[in-house]
């Protein structure tokens, strides 16, 4: 047995040793639980609501429309002439064409298509054999107030789809009493559809169609004021571009040409000028004008002139190429001008 000293001493460093390890357990501290990080927001990305897709486009001016046009287009010939300004209607057309007629005036043909109005029309005045071709190029009903005799030849018994004031239709035009003889006779859609249905003319035909892009073609220069000269010195034609609405304004002598309708200036996305072939015929300075053969052009659009020519197939519109391929137009109305001679002879620009 050992010595009870011994027992006692043991005992004591048992509890001591018991005593330190309780010691250490408490002054350990607990471990924290791994915290998880939050997850970093996604950021939110938010994607550009496609433009929607217009239902229709116009085949002539490249615009959005609610619904395809209801009725085939009217080629209108609008007197030029300085006491019949200002004209009406031109505002809502989809193409106009200015053209040489006798003496160095010029006459404008109005293509109304796409868009709805209870506007009056005019003035109207009469038809050449080259208005009739370049009105054919639409499908469009022929509407004017007699016409030269070899137009007059060319319409009678024809079967086309021709409203003539004095020899077929006179009951669809009016006379405004407040603007004199021969400057001072008009139309509407309304009136003009009505002498369709009566004169048993189909409502719809084939419209051709035109290229549009927003998008500039290459080789495009700038150009924002353009001048044009047709034969006589004392008309001269100019547009100013407006960068903020990318149309070009229209003014004759430097006064800008208004719509009596509604006062609104001329305007144009695009501009077109092409030389084209002019003979003489007679006496009282009728023309000749050579549609077909095609040959230097000018487009202007988007503030700058893209260099081109002209073409035509038979049964087609006028063309304006660039290397072999068409030339798209900025979405809207297009002017066109035939010039009789070298363009940089008559149209300048800066």
């Amino acid at each position: 047995m050992k010595p009870w000293w011994k027992l006692a001493l043991a005992a004591l460093f048992v509890v001591l040793a018991l005593a330190a390890c309780g010691k250490d357990k408490q002054a350990e501290p607990e471990p924290s639980p791994t915290a998880t990080p939050a997850p970093s927001p996604t950021p939110t990305i938010e994607t550009p609501e496609p433009s929607p897709t217009p239902a229709f486009v116009a085949p002539l001016t490249g615009m959005p429309v609610e619904q395809p046009p209801s009725f085939r287009p009217f080629t209108v010939m609008i007197n030029n002439y300085a006491a019949a300004r200002p004209q009406s209607g031109l505002t809502y057309a989809d193409v106009v064409w200015e053209v040489l007629a006798e003496g160095g005036i010029t006459r404008l043909m109005a293509v109304f298509h796409s868009r709805d109005f209870s506007d009056p029309i005019g003035p109207i005045r009469s038809i050449r054999p080259y208005l009739i071709d370049l009105g054919e190029m639409y499908g469009g009903v022929l509407v004017h107030a007699g016409a030269s005799n070899d137009a007059l030849k060319i319409l009678q018994h024809s079967g086309k789809a021709d409203l003539d004031e004095i020899y077929n239709a006179g009951a669809f035009f009016y006379r405004d009493k407040s603007r004199k003889a021969p400057h001072n006779l008009y139309s509407t859609l309304e009136k003009l559809r009505e002498g369709v249905r009566k004169r048993k003319f189909p409502e719809q035909v084939p419209t051709p169609s035109l290229p549009f892009s927003a998008e500039m073609p290459p080789g495009a220069a700038g150009a924002v004021n353009i001048e044009a000269r047709f034969t006589l010195k004392s008309y001269v034609v100019s547009y100013a571009y407006d960068a903020g609405t990318g149309l070009y304004t229209r003014a004759i002598n430097g006064e800008v040409q208004t719509d009596l309708n509604n006062n609104e200036p001329l305007t144009a996305a695009n501009l077109v000028f092409l030389r084209a072939a002019h003979r003489v015929l007679d006496n009282e300075g009728r023309l000749e004008i050579d549609l077909y053969s095609g040959g230097e052009a000018l487009l202007f659009r988007g503030g700058k002139v893209i260099p081109a020519e002209w073409t035509r197939e038979k049964g087609d519109v006028i063309r304006i190429r660039k290397d072999g391929a068409e030339l798209p137009f900025a979405p809207g109305v297009t002017y066109y001008h035939i010039i009789p001679g070298p363009l940089d002879e008559h149209v300048t620009f800066s």
